[in-house]
């Protein structure tokens, strides 16, 4: 039935927080009694003297992270000829450039900048022809005054 569960939960909980009052008091009776055990008069001497020993290790250049420094970073793939007329060739063929990106491991940016390269997007701007328009727009389209 819920409602034994739920004074069995009631029950752990209380049991659990007394547990943890336990851990804290023996905590806080252990750490009073590290100056004595570690021969200091008293916490303030101990306190500076565990400070002076966690400051020490970064004046020899030590790092506070475990981690290398290269973690969590990625390494670029490196935009080779090989890799161009690679994607060249997957444009060529008709794939989109998320899919290209994807493929080669590089950015979307990048497989843009090599079809630039290669002359393969198509110019934008006041020089530039514009597009076609469908054969369905024009029959609706009105005729152009002369």
């Amino acid at each position: 039935m819920v409602t034994d569960k739920i004074a069995q939960l009631k029950v752990l909980q209380a049991q659990a927080a007394e547990l943890q009052l336990s851990i804290e008091t023996e905590r806080t009776r252990e750490l009073l009694g590290l100056p004595a055990q570690y021969g200091f008069d008293s916490v303030e001497s101990f306190i500076k003297a565990v400070r002076t020993a966690s400051s020490s290790g970064k004046k020899r250049g030590r790092k506070a992270s475990a981690k290398p420094a290269t973690a969590g970073r990625r390494t670029r793939t490196k935009i080779t000829p090989e890799l161009k007329v690679a994607v060249k060739s997957a444009v060529e063929a008709g794939k989109t450039g998320a899919v290209i990106a994807a493929e080669f491991g590089i950015s979307l940016p990048s497989v843009q900048n090599i079809k630039k390269e290669f002359g393969l997007v198509k110019v934008r701007g006041a020089d530039a022809t514009p597009p076609p328009i469908p054969a369905s727009a024009q029959e609706s389209a009105p005729a152009p005054a002369e």
